[in-house]
């Protein structure tokens, strides 16, 4: 089973860089992630967000293998429990399936990337900061196999 996040933004600092290597790194053999960057298209002086945020969904789309399950982080969102995301992460390796993360930008996603979306997943209710969604994801989906391995990581 492969676990590839797509993620727009490139250049984080190291705090975001070493707080993902870590959770990546302590992944199992069998679901090793893979982080794909997304450049963060520019923005000009007084122009919408919509080109920009156009360039940034094409991009996204690309990266996104077709026989994948996209899953698309949103703050709209239905929001899963630990507990939730262990069940599906079972549920996803016993079915085969690739799954594909989505971070979107600072400007979100537009429809293209919504509608390609197998599922749509919120973290939180609060708009976090998409380096700190890197960290969280890698850390949730590390704690999620932990709880299906009987690890003793989580103790909830």
């Amino acid at each position: 089973m492969k676990l590839r996040i797509v993620a727009v933004g490139s250049k984080m600092p190291g705090w975001v860089e070493s707080g993902y290597a870590e959770y990546a790194r302590r992944m199992p053999p069998e679901l090793r992630l893979e982080l794909v960057e997304i450049p963060l298209a520019p923005r000009r002086k007084g122009e919408t967000p919509g080109r920009a945020l156009q360039l940034e969904t094409t991009a996204i789309l690309k990266a996104v293998p077709e026989r994948h399950r996209m899953i698309l982080l949103d703050v709209a969102g239905k929001g899963w429990s630990t507990a939730q995301l262990a069940q599906n992460l079972a549920a996803w390796q016993a079915s085969g399936d690739s799954l594909c993360f989505v971070i979107g930008g600072p400007d979100g996603v537009d429809a293209t990337c919504s509608d390609r979306a197998d599922e749509c997943w919120s973290l939180s209710p609060l708009i976090l900061p998409h380096p700190l969604v890197r960290i969280v994801l890698a850390e949730q989906l590390y704690r999620a196999w932990s709880i299906n391995a009987s690890h003793p990581y989580h103790r909830g």
